[in-house]
């Protein structure tokens, strides 16, 4: 294990979870999803070091949760995709641009109207990204 390996294990200890963040999305391959839309539901965790907020109890010390959940929201109802796949990698790959001190991501997104002729509870995805 090298120093840079040790160095980011501590940074991915702590994480921010903000989950069930809720937006009308056009995602899907069929033409009606695209035009009627649906509700998306997003999980985000964020994997950083928390330390330095916890000592100064600034907010420029941490990712800023509330504006993080109106860029998911923003995102989920944006420009339309195919895939919920390519939904959570649109929202990992803005939440690591948009927070540097943010190690690593997951984002789940959920489908829970999916066009699925059998009853179901939820469909999911979940992707971790991180700055590798």
């Amino acid at each position: 294990m090298t120093a840079n390996d040790s160095a980011l294990r501590t940074e991915l200890r702590d994480t921010i979870k903000l989950t069930g963040i809720t937006a009308q999305g056009f995602h899907g391959v069929f033409e009606d999803e695209r035009r009627n839309g649906q509700p998306f539901v997003v999980d985000v965790a964020l994997h950083t070091d928390l330390r330095p907020a916890g000592i100064s109890d600034d907010l420029t010390q941490t990712a800023h949760y509330g504006e993080l959940a109106e860029q998911v929201a923003a995102i989920i109802a944006g420009e339309p995709l195919n895939l919920i796949e390519a939904l959570a990698e649109r929202i990992a790959g803005a939440v690591l641009a948009s927070f540097p001190g943010v190690g690593a991501v997951d984002v789940t997104v959920h489908k829970p109207q999916a066009p699925i002729t059998v009853p179901f509870g939820d469909v999911a995805v979940t992707i971790r990204r991180d700055r590798s």
